[in-house]
């Protein structure tokens, strides 16, 4: 049974973030998949990684969301709680 190479010990990650500002660690030998880039000077262990995305992705709303409820609101529009 292989094991995968998330879940290794020993393995490297990078932070991935789309144009949605949605973030993923990510192996750092594997390729960026289309449509992700790496975030610039953010690479090492799982928790290292890991500890980068909770402390900067902070609001999971995908920035598209974020922008409609923003002109929603500038416009006086009522915009429903999201829980």
């Amino acid at each position: 049974m292989t094991t995968s190479c998330f879940d290794r010990d020993d393995e490297t990650f990078i932070v991935l973030i789309n144009h949605e500002e949605q973030y993923s660690i990510w192996p750092h030998w594997k390729a960026v998949p289309g449509g992700w880039r790496a975030v610039d000077g953010v690479k090492g262990d799982k928790k290292t990684v890991t500890e980068y995305v909770e402390k900067t992705w902070t609001d999971m709303r995908p920035a598209s969301l974020r922008s409609w409820m923003d002109q929603q609101a500038a416009a006086g529009a009522p915009v429903a709680a999201v829980e």
